[in-house]
């Protein structure tokens, strides 16, 4: 009975919610919470409950997962509002859930999910897989270090899960001595976007998990992933389960045992997640057929990086994670490779959604001296942090003179339009892409009228 009322709470409290035109994705699962901590608990779940967590990637996997199993026919129920703390998974999974028969109305549950609010949210043996795309230093000032959130994602694990394991990061790989359940492995072979040079950035894991050994890298991908072995133990990579090959990021394709695939973005981690999502289906018995017409003809529109036009200029939106150094990295990295004059724009208004502590100590660990580029001529810094933003970039070493600071946001496309050449390339987070966009948009509809 107490379910049932939880069931209820939850979906009166989700109606309250549009009523007054309010979000709610996560205050229903508040209210809940408030009447039983252990809502979750007592749900009749579909044969498959997955979650999809890590320092970075998980939104992205969980996206181009859900399109496979939706084309495959599956009802997935899944987190498409990209909130994944435990309120917000009360609220979607009590929402989909019937009143009196408890049974969760769907296929497949697939969840994003913060690290740290895994084992609050599901109580062991609920969850059936779980895929980990990296472990990297992300929001260090709530996280403090990446073998903390392993700690914390294993302990929500139990022997009856299966993990899927990027092994490229070593840390990751580090699960394969410990659990004793299935694990399913997947990585990146050696490409020609790889290298052989130890990064000058700092990286967030290099020494062996066993015996505490610097790690020797054959090759880096990015930050700490890549091929590597102890010299002195038996620890290194391996060799996957799943493995892509022949990346080609010009032509936008890969290959997973011969078979070629695309990609919904010219970008490198966009590898990780469609074969972090492949492994999965696989795992759970999709065909290879099912997977190759969902990702190569029913191709899945690419979510946050949107191309416009302006005046004439081809317009980016590209989503930097911040407090997540990898993630810039990633940005930076595709900037820098894109030909011909480019101008940039970066900067942010809140750290972080979730907390104030405003720390900006991530920015130093950010790889800013790759926008040291004649082809770069102009970077807009804007936000409520765009002087900090700036002056990372002059300790970079950038041109004063291609910095230019935004002091009323309202100006910036004009100024961009007026005083910067080239394709145009936004570098921002999630809470300026929205106000970037609509700025956009309607200077595209005034020129156009």
């Amino acid at each position: 009975m107490k379910t049932t009322f939880s069931i209820w709470i939850c979906k009166l409290a989700t109606l309250a919610c549009k009523l007054f035109r309010r979000n709610g994705t996560v205050f229903p699962g508040e209210c809940v919470n408030r009447f039983d901590k252990n809502a979750l608990d007592n749900i009749k779940y579909p044969k498959y409950v997955v979650v999809v967590t890590g320092s970075s990637g998980k939104g992205s996997t969980v996206s181009m997962l859900a399109h496979i199993l939706e084309n495959s026919g599956k009802k997935v129920l899944w987190n498409k509002s990209g909130s994944n703390i435990k309120n917000a998974i009360v609220t979607l999974v009590l929402n989909n859930t019937n009143s009196f028969t408890h049974i969760v109305d769907a296929d497949i549950l697939l969840l994003e999910m913060d690290e740290r609010y895994i084992s609050s949210t599901f109580k062991k043996g609920i969850i059936t897989h779980m895929v980990i795309t990296n472990i990297t230093r992300d929001q260090p000032a709530r996280n403090i270090h990446p073998e903390i959130i392993y700690d914390k994602i294993m302990e929500s694990v139990d022997k009856n899960v299966h993990l899927i394991l990027n092994i490229d990061d070593p840390l990751l790989n580090r699960a394969r001595m410990s659990h004793s359940g299935p694990v399913t492995t997947y990585g990146i072979d050696k490409t020609k976007y790889s290298s052989t040079t130890t990064p000058t950035y700092a990286v967030d894991f290099a020494y062996c998990p066993k015996c505490h050994t610097k790690l020797k890298y054959e090759y880096y991908h990015y930050g700490h992933l890549g091929s590597y072995e102890c010299p002195k133990c038996d620890f290194d990579r391996g060799k996957p389960d799943y493995q892509a090959e022949d990346i080609d990021l010009s032509k936008a394709v890969f290959k997973i045992n011969g078979i070629e695939f695309k990609l919904n973005k010219k970008v490198f981690f966009a590898v990780y997640y469609t074969l972090a999502s492949y492994a999965l289906a696989r795992t759970i018995g999709l065909s290879e057929q099912e997977i190759e017409k969902a990702i190569n003809v029913d191709v899945m529109q690419s979510k946050r990086m949107k191309t416009y036009e302006l005046d004439g200029r081809p317009v980016e939106l590209i989503e930097s994670k911040n407090e997540n150094a990898l993630s810039y990295l990633q940005s930076l990295n595709y900037i820098k490779n894109q030909d011909g004059k480019k101008t940039v724009i970066m900067g942010f208004e809140n750290v972080s959604r979730r907390y104030k502590y405003n720390d900006l100590s991530w920015l130093w660990d950010v790889n800013f001296e790759l926008l040291k580029d004649e082809n770069i001529d102009k970077i807009f810094c804007i936000g409520r942090f765009k002087y900090d933003v700036a002056t990372r970039l002059d300790y970079a070493d950038i041109d004063k003179e291609k910095i230019v600071l935004v002091e009323n946001l309202d100006e910036l496309i004009d100024m961009v339009e007026k005083d910067s050449k080239g394709k145009i390339f936004t570098m921002v987070c999630f809470d300026m892409t929205e106000i970037i966009t609509k700025m956009l948009k309607e200077k595209i509809h005034e020129e156009n009228n």
